[in-house]
């Protein structure tokens, strides 16, 4: 069997339809409801990244996309609207590169919205069915997880958190 069917890519691939699913249907949710999902859904979408097996990718031309700027557009409003107030608050980033932390004004919505392009175009790819897209896709998917993606689901998920359990409060 060819390491792009394992049992790890098909459950990631299994939570990350649900993941976007749920994301695509949010407009006029509320934000209650929709906190406590998505409280229960990231941490899996993370545990079922980091679980993803290692590829190599070998295409010049990199992973097919799907999630079109106009796609990407109307998810993060819907997101936005949902979060209203909540959606942009002010969070303290390390720099590497300065040895410094530095305030940094962050978006639920774009977060969230960043997350679902990189999943959606993993799952798109993923129905294609062809194994050699797959990989490539696998390997993208990967590469940006551990640069952007995963570092922006822990942000959200920390303030998600702290929205549900300390400003609720």
């Amino acid at each position: 069997m060819n390491i792009v069917y394992s049992s790890s890519v098909v459950e990631f691939v299994t939570i990350g339809a649900e993941y976007c699913a749920f994301l695509e249907q949010s407009e006029g949710r509320e934000r209650g409801v929709f906190i406590d999902r998505l409280l229960k859904l990231l941490p899996l979408l993370y545990v079922k990244a980091a679980l993803l097996p290692r590829v190599e990718g070998s295409s010049v031309f990199g992973a097919e996309t799907f999630v079109t700027e106009q796609d990407y557009n109307w998810l993060r409003a819907n997101l936005a609207a949902v979060m209203g107030d909540a959606d942009e608050y002010e969070d303290l980033i390390y720099d590497e590169q300065m040895q410094t932390d530095e305030s940094r004004w962050q978006s639920v919505s774009e977060n969230l919205s960043d997350i679902y392009q990189a999943v959606r175009d993993f799952v798109e790819t993923f129905r294609g069915g062809m194994e050699d897209n797959i990989e490539e896709a696998l390997w993208t998917l990967n590469e940006n997880f551990e640069l952007f993606w995963g570092g922006n689901l822990v942000d959200v998920l920390r303030r998600l958190h702290r929205i549900r359990y300390t400003i609720n409060n």
